[in-house]
């Protein structure tokens, strides 16, 4: 495949997958192994960063009516509900790190993950049919939706989308509720392990050729652009449907792997 079109390729399924709750990481896993798409984990960043930037420019106005005060104390204390679950996530991250915790490389996992978090969507649904989900969650809810992230970061496949708007509505949220704490949490997680990725391959590969920061420009601006059109059509379709249709998904393409690996 030629390498320009497969930089679009992995720009147009970063931005996508990376806020749907079917698992950027997998996807882009799956696109390298199958399509021989492989790219520096420099680049991975780099189309991440695009994600990020795409949800930070759709959160800005509320973002902006917190930090000034305009929602009151009522959003400086979703702020620093935001602030402690980032907290958390950075801590256990670390000691992930510590112990030398890394993604595989082979589908199976990635099969696997899919299913069971498909399995969940249906259990989570059930759930929420049965109980009255909340606007804003407590501070109990915010650490299980921030420790949770984790769980993408060490099986790919889980989606870190999926298993924080998971956590927060098996923690009682409604759907809206759990998704936008699970976005606006992602924007400081993000930007941190990018920060972080960024530095650490700068410090031990140097700086990348021009052609390969220009394969990176590439990937971020289409990043950028799919992302905020896939993050404004979640948060409208949320407001009145089911994440049903992503348990199928999961579960279809998991079922897929599983057969095609063998």
């Amino acid at each position: 495949m030629n390498e320009w079109v497969g930089t679009i390729l992995l720009g147009v399924i970063e931005g996508v997958t990376e806020f749907l709750p079917v698992s950027s990481t997998g996807h882009l896993l799956l696109a390298e192994h199958w399509l021989g798409l492989k790219r520096p984990e420099l680049f991975t960043v780099g189309i991440q960063s695009g994600a990020l930037l795409a949800v930070l420019l759709i959160y800005a106005p509320r973002l902006r009516a917190m930090l000034t005060g305009e929602e009151g104390k009522k959003g400086k204390i979703y702020l620093w509900k935001l602030g402690a679950a980032f907290g958390l996530t950075a801590a256990l991250g670390l000691f992930a790190s510590k112990l030398g915790l890394k993604l595989p490389e082979d589908p199976a996992p990635v099969a696997w993950a899919l299913l069971v978090g498909g399995a969940l969507i249906w259990v989570a649904e059930w759930w929420l049919r049965h109980h009255q989900g909340k606007e804003d969650p407590g501070w109990g809810p915010a650490l299980v939706i921030g420790a949770s992230q984790l769980l993408a970061a060490i099986f790919p496949g889980t989606s870190r989308s999926g298993a924080t708007i998971l956590a927060g509505m098996f923690c009682g949220l409604s759907r809206t509720a759990a998704t936008d704490f699970s976005f606006l949490l992602g924007i400081p997680t993000l930007f941190a392990a990018c920060a972080l990725s960024f530095y650490r391959q700068l410090k031990t590969a140097g700086v990348p050729a021009q052609e390969e920061w220009l394969h990176l420009g590439l990937g971020f601006a289409v990043s950028a652009v799919t992302a905020y059109f896939a993050v404004r059509w979640l948060i409208s379709y949320v407001r009145s449907n089911t994440f049903l249709p992503f348990a199928w998904y999961r579960i279809a393409l998991g079922l897929i792997i599983l057969l095609l690996v063998k």
